[in-house]
């Protein structure tokens, strides 16, 4: 009876890791349906160039991959965060959906009050990602959509928004996001302006060294940007 009970318990355990393993890869397709969902309609509506969130995301990738080799991050970019970061990244500028089309496809550059309405866009990311009581910050995935959302307009002096935050006070995904999108969109077309070259968003990244941008990780962009230019002419914009 007891060889029994043990050989149903067995087996009991492994239905159930099973049937965890399901709703787990379940769970996780939704997620990333939602994702390209939202990141599409963003596109079809010409507020960001087309692969804007594939590049984005690869770059992401990249970029923590190599910084995983710095003696200064290399516990804290496990395989898991690095996931974790391309999957959340292309939810940066999620919020812009709640930005009056009269602003975001304007075609020259928006006014002192324009532009103050086109700021509240990282504040509606955080607000579209934050659900319900639920306590949102103890869901790591979550957690990290949020802080790239609502920091990656930050800038290193502590000049950028919604918060000013300053150097380290900025989340690392922010800070991560912040050099990732500057120079996707220097080198994208946008509907306020041409596509640059790929060594014009280089010189800004480099100017901007220390103002807009962690130092340390612009400097670790540079040292990978003949792959993150070949990301970007693997995901041109359609």
């Amino acid at each position: 009876h007891l060889r029994n009970a043990r050989q149903q318990l067995r087996q009991y355990n492994a239905m159930l890791e099973n049937t965890v393993q399901e709703r787990t890869k379940e769970l996780s397709i939704t997620r990333d349906v939602s994702i390209h969902a939202l990141v599409t309609l963003l596109e079809k509506r010409h507020i960001e160039s087309s692969n804007h969130a594939k590049r984005t995301q690869w770059i992401m990738k990249t970029l923590c991959e190599h910084l995983s080799n710095k003696e200064a991050f290399q516990n804290i970019f496990t395989e898991t965060y690095i996931k974790e970061l391309f999957d959340t990244a292309p939810l940066h500028d999620i919020g812009k959906v709640g930005i009056p089309d009269c602003i975001l496809l304007k075609p020259g550059a928006l006014d002192y009050n324009e532009f103050e309405i086109m700021k509240n866009h990282a504040a509606f990311g955080v607000e579209a990602l934050q659900f319900g009581n639920v306590d949102n910050l103890t869901v790591s995935f979550i957690k990290t959509a949020i802080e790239i959302a609502g920091t990656h307009h930050e800038k290193y002096d502590g000049t950028g928004y919604p918060y000013q935050l300053k150097g380290q006070e900025i989340p690392l995904p922010g800070r991560l996001m912040a050099v990732i999108d500057v120079y996707d969109a220097i080198i994208s077309q946008r509907v306020y302006k041409p596509p640059y070259e790929h060594e014009t968003a280089l010189q800004f990244l480099q100017q901007e060294k220390g103002k807009s941008f962690d130092p340390f990780i612009v400097d670790s962009f540079l040292e990978i940007e003949k792959i993150v230019k070949v990301i970007s002419s693997t995901f041109k914009p359609l």
